[in-house]
């Protein structure tokens, strides 16, 4: 077995055709690689945040910390639904992550704050092209994508709240 997330089971969704089903999980792959990858990173940031409003941060993160990771399950659950076997493990998920491992370790709540806007710009710039592309295969994963990509959105705004300007630029 691959350290990737394949189909493998005879089945998929009643109705779904083996391609479109393989073709699904490798998109919901990247995407509960992902969401393990910006999960851990919330929690980072919440134990490793510091200075001016370093608990209304804190407090902050908390829920978006369980949100991400109900969202990691949502995905991993619907991997397996369609004949596919979900791999969270951590090598695995390195292995798979196309991006660069956050840099910040104990920080001011602008640093952080700056940096998980970018991690969120990734993230949610992904999650449209795969709702994109589920369009055409899936359109239960592309429903379940599109709701995930609200939250992650507001959760996005809600950082960018912290480091905007009174003119609407951001730091950084």
């Amino acid at each position: 077995m691959s350290n990737s997330s394949s189909k493998i089971a005879e089945f998929t969704a009643p109705g779904v055709k083996d391609q479109a089903a393989a073709d699904t999980i490798a998109i919901l792959d990247q995407r509960m690689v992902a969401l393990i990858d910006l999960h851990l990173t919330l929690k980072h940031i919440h134990w490793n945040v510091v200075g001016p409003n370093f608990i209304g941060v804190h407090e902050m993160l908390d829920p978006q910390v369980s949100a991400v990771q109900e969202m990691t399950d949502t995905i991993a659950e619907r991997i397996a639904t369609m004949g596919g076997v979900p791999v969270g493990t951590p090598q695995s998920i390195v292995e798979r992550r196309t991006w660069q491992d956050y840099s910040i370790g104990k920080g001011l709540v602008t640093d952080h704050l700056t940096a998980l806007d970018k991690v969120y710009n990734g993230v949610n710039k992904d999650h449209r092209s795969a709702i994109d592309k589920l369009g055409e295969l899936d359109p239960v994963s592309e429903d379940m994508i599109t709701g995930q990509l609200a939250d992650l959105e507001q959760f996005q705004w809600f950082v960018r709240a912290h480091i905007e300007s009174s003119t609407g630029e951001l730091k950084g």
